[in-house]
């Protein structure tokens, strides 16, 4: 779907509608469901090079954005490693905060501007105005943003699963390699 500045002739709600529904947001929700929850946020500009959200942040992160025009690097820090490793680049269509929308809990990545970024923003509290002016409505998009962050649990829960076996299978191959350096647990006959 194209941002914005590539649609100059829909407005720009229209432009936020269209993106909502997309693949990387919440392709579940109905077009005109989308146009009614853009009316509820409101639009931000960030600066290219701005760190806007910072992993553990405990204040201010009861908000959800939709990326309408940009590029942003989402960061996450690992024990043991200096500094943070880049875990996804998202542009226009991607949602970041939905978990933040729900609960305000410390935020778990942090967030940077590569180019200027357009967006759209929905609060907690518009998040309220919204279920209570449009109930339908709000129950569609909660639905949608909780189908979201399960077909994320289940694609983390694949991944885990495939980093266990792989973890196995090392550990299997280290205690052959210890073996065979001790000389106990080879099964060839020696000479």
């Amino acid at each position: 779907m194209p941002s914005i500045s590539e649609r100059p002739d829909l407005p720009p709600e229209e432009v936020a509608a269209r993106l909502l529904v997309t693949p990387s947001a919440l392709d579940d929700l109905k077009l005109a469901d989308a146009k009614k929850v853009v009316s509820f946020m409101h639009p931000q500009l960030i600066s290219a090079g701005t760190v806007f959200i910072h992993e553990g942040d405990l204040r201010g992160n009861d908000y959800m954005m939709l990326v309408l025009e940009g590029d942003i690097s989402v960061e996450n820090e690992f024990p043991g490693n200096d500094g943070s490793i880049v875990v996804n680049v998202i542009g226009p269509g991607h949602l970041i905060g939905e978990m933040g929308v729900l609960d305000g809990s410390p935020r778990s990545a942090t967030c940077t501007a590569i180019t200027d970024i357009a967006a759209a923003v929905l609060s907690r509290a518009a998040l309220r105005r919204l279920l209570k002016a449009e109930p339908a409505v709000g129950a569609r998009l909660l639905l949608a943003i909780s189908k979201r962050m399960a077909d994320r649990l289940r694609e983390t829960t694949r991944k885990l699963r495939t980093f266990a076996q792989m973890n196995k299978a090392l550990q299997q191959e280290l205690q052959v390699v210890m073996n065979n350096r001790t000389g106990g647990g080879s099964s060839r006959s020696r000479s």
